[in-house]
């Protein structure tokens, strides 16, 4: 096999050095290469340009190349891929459109916003005014990046809003960064600390490699300019395997699935820059492409037993789920070696002195070096590096240095402490809170939500936190002959959407909702309340909001919210991630239970309470459709909508119908009631008749609403899909006598009910089959 490699620097040495490993390879040709082929004589360096495609083709046809193996971004970017392709020539690459991933940081922002990958949140700009108006109000701390190929250089972390107006001058305005400046990417300044994995994709399979560790700072202790990375370790111990598994689902999978879906197959290196947050795991960028210097230090690690050049051509081919990837159970560390005065100027042409031979587990790859008349010169900032593998960590880091020493040019710089995060890691106390689990915070969180609990403080009870139980008095509340009725329920796949658009404040409202309607069509009022919240990692204010929100709609309840449970689970749930479950107690008079089936007769009619929307259920379809289409939930609503936008609309709280419901229920008026959730008319209503009667219900008689109309449409959904999914407008069914609905109609009115319909009638089952 014969392999075009694209590119000059130490990371393309290190793809080399793998592939040589390869029975299969014959011939590496290095485009344009460095002084590297003095390693091999199966390594030639060719003078052709990375950016010019049709000489490059006509060198690979010509030479009779079998794969080609781009290096840099831009090669990737600029649609390299494709001209391969065209002539039959396999790429380990992407497209251009899937390299937009890297290309364009507010594609690849909007990407992970539609897709649920976890990031920080964010708004893109192209126009100057608008985007100081927003630095100028936003109250976090951000960081702003010019959304194109900026070289590395065109992320700013600004401390100030003046710093802010500077740095956007500078971008979009006078285009600093060329093209690239065009659209700006201004997000949330996330803290904690990075982390790279790269994965290989076939488009369809993701295999993961050991996560790394970069180190961009150009001096000890994290200090000085950034660079294009002054060495690396992997694996990383700060990243748990609990944790790998979850980026490996919920980030690298995720995403491959993602292009696939929007139709852009994604084929190469996903490489995911990843920042370890208090409240779970964020991607701050994707690469598309091997990283540099993280290559240098994750090659090496590939067990002897697999073939990069096979796991390449595995991956061009969609088929790498029949090869092996596997990598060694030992550690690396790449230390670099940079010219006097880098990231800024420096000289070139200082002659290098490297020993004769390495041990075996010591690698010297070359990036910024040229062969003249056979002597080994600098040719650029980074110049070489040198990886050490080792069974641990510290002995990894030892060997590096030790041969580093060995080599030397005039104004030969580097780190002396590649590493030293991981070493203060493993040297730091394990806590509770270490592993993911925030005591203070859970604390500070139960004095953060002791007003919204007060607020909803009612007879028969005291509503306060902090005992193991909570109490209610019956007889305080009314109750001498009083049945408890109990429900549990939860939100569904709502949450997501909440997650996703970072909305949180009414999705407490849907849980007290899901529970308190089903406990009053047994004729029950409410009494008090109890919520479950789990999350990978405890976010105070986000948690605040959600229980703000159950306190919100107890009080729309009339219901007491006397407890709850937090629990933070790191590596049970995705980074940002929660699940909402709730409990509700209830009671009624004995007399009064319902539903009183040996009443319901033929002819009773039903009667129809408006939902506000969607309510709580059918949102795996609703998403399932927004992702089809390709819309953004921050879009403006395609339908009539109070909202903004179209997350906010579909966000729409589930009403909660006590207070309208409730005295009429009372009153002895109602025979039965349905809940319409999940399985809309078609299962919820049956389960408030006697078995011998069915329904007829006439969709003319109410409201079906805009956004029902909307999905029914775009999704393409069957009348009967419609009706058995979702509640079509009408969120509770009350079945009465004939001669009592004006009575129930007019008192439900006087509650403050705006819209109720009647709906339908009660009809005899025919031959035992209900209608």
């Amino acid at each position: 096999m014969k392999v075009l490699l694209i590119g000059a620097g130490g990371r393309e040495h290190a793809i080399a050095t793998a592939l040589l490993k390869s029975k299969s390879v014959s011939k590496i040709y290095l485009v344009p290469g460095n002084g590297a082929e003095l390693a091999s004589d199966k390594l030639e360096s060719v003078a052709l340009s990375q950016s010019n495609f049709p000489e490059l083709v006509k060198f690979a046809v010509d030479n009779s190349v079998d794969l080609v193996v781009p290096g840099p971004e831009q090669p990737l970017v600029d649609g390299i891929e494709s001209w391969f392709r065209k002539v039959g020539i396999s790429v380990f690459g992407p497209s251009a459109r899937a390299a937009h991933l890297e290309g364009s940081k507010a594609f690849s922002k909007e990407f992970m916003m539609r897709h649920g990958i976890p990031t920080a949140a964010f708004k893109t700009f192209t126009d100057f005014e608008k985007a100081v108006e927003y630095v100028r109000n936003v109250q976090t701390p951000i960081v702003i990046k010019a959304s194109g190929l900026a070289a590395g250089k065109g992320v700013v972390l600004p401390n100030s809003v003046t710093e802010s107006e500077e740095y956007l001058k500078e971008i979009i305005v006078d285009k600093i960064f060329g093209d690239a400046g065009l659209e700006v990417v201004i997000e949330e300044r996330l803290e904690g600390e990075e982390v790279s994995v790269l994965a290989f994709s076939d488009g369809h399979t993701v295999v993961a490699m050991p996560p790394a560790q970069d180190h961009k700072r150009a001096y000890n202790g994290d200090q000085g300019p950034n660079t294009g990375g002054m060495g690396a370790y992997a694996p990383t111990p700060i990243m748990t395997d609990n944790m790998l598994k979850q980026v490996h689902k919920s980030v690298l999978q995720a995403t491959v699935d993602g292009m696939r879906k929007d139709g852009v197959p994604f084929v190469g290196v996903l490489y995911a820059g990843l920042m370890l947050t208090k409240t779970g795991i964020k991607v701050l960028e994707f690469n598309c492409r091997f990283g540099d210097p993280e290559t240098q230090v994750i090659l090496p690690l590939l067990d002897d037993s697999c073939d990069l050049a096979e796991i390449f051509l595995a991956c061009a081919e969609s088929r790498l789920d029949s090869v092996s990837v596997k990598f060694k159970s030992e550690f690396a560390c790449t230390v670099v070696a940079a010219s006097n005065g880098y990231p800024g100027s420096y000289q070139k042409g200082k002659e290098i002195t490297l020993v004769s031979s390495y041990p075996s587990n010591v690698h010297v790859f070359q990036a910024g070096t040229k062969l003249i008349d056979g002597i080994l010169k600098t040719d650029g900032g980074r110049v070489f590096s040198v990886t050490a593998v080792s069974p641990t960590l510290e002995s990894a880091i030892a060997t590096a240095y030790e041969n580093m020493r060995l080599a030397s040019f005039e104004g030969m710089q580097f780190r002396t402490d590649i590493g030293h995060r991981a070493l203060s890691y493993k040297k730091t106390q394990l806590t509770y809170k270490s592993a993911g689990v925030d005591v203070d915070a859970g604390n500070a969180l139960v004095e953060k939500i002791k007003p919204f609990v007060r607020a909803t403080k009612r007879s028969g009870t005291d509503s306060e936190l902090g005992g193991f139980g909570g109490l209610f008095d019956l007889a305080a509340a009314g109750y001498t002959d009083g049945v408890l009725v109990s429900g549990t329920d939860g939100v569904g796949t709502k949450l997501k959407i909440a997650q996703e658009i970072g909305c949180h404040t009414t999705i407490g409202i849907d849980l007290v909702a899901m529970n308190v309607n089903d406990v009053l069509v047994q004729g029950a009022e409410p009494l008090f309340f109890l919520d479950y919240f789990a999350t990978g990692g405890l976010d105070v204010d986000v948690a605040a909001d959600v229980i703000k929100g159950i306190a919100r709609g107890c009080e729309i309840a009339g219901c007491a919210l006397v407890g709850g449970e937090t629990s933070e689970m790191p590596g049970m749930y995705a980074s940002g991630d929660y699940d909402l479950a709730g409990f509700v107690v209830g009671a009624v008079d004995r007399k009064k239970i319902l539903p009183t089936l040996d009443r319901i007769v033929e002819g009773d009619v039903l009667v129809g309470v408006a939902s506000s929307g969607i309510h709580s259920n059918g949102y795996s379809l609703v998403r399932h459709i927004v992702e089809n289409l390709g819309v953004s939930y921050d879009s403006p609503p395609p339908f009539k909508s109070v909202h903004k936008t179209l997350g906010e609309a579909l966000l729409e709280p589930t009403r909660i119908y006590v207070k309208e419901v409730l005295p009429v229920a009372k009153s002895g008026l109602i025979k039965s009631m349905a809940h319409i959730t999940g399985g809309g008319f078609t299962e919820n209503v049956p389960r408030a008749l006697p078995k011998e009667f069915g329904v007829i219900i006439d969709a003319r008689t109410f409201e079906f609403l805009d956004v029902f109309r909307w999905l029914k449409k775009v999704g393409n959904i069957s009348n009967a899909e419609f009706a058995r999914t979702f509640n079509c407008g009408i969120g509770l069914v009350l079945v009465v006598a004939k001669e009592n609905v004006a009575d129930v109609i007019r008192l439900l009115k006087e509650n403050g009910e705006k819209k109720v319909y009647e709906i339908g009638k009660i009809v005899k089952a025919v031959n035992g089959e209900r209608k």
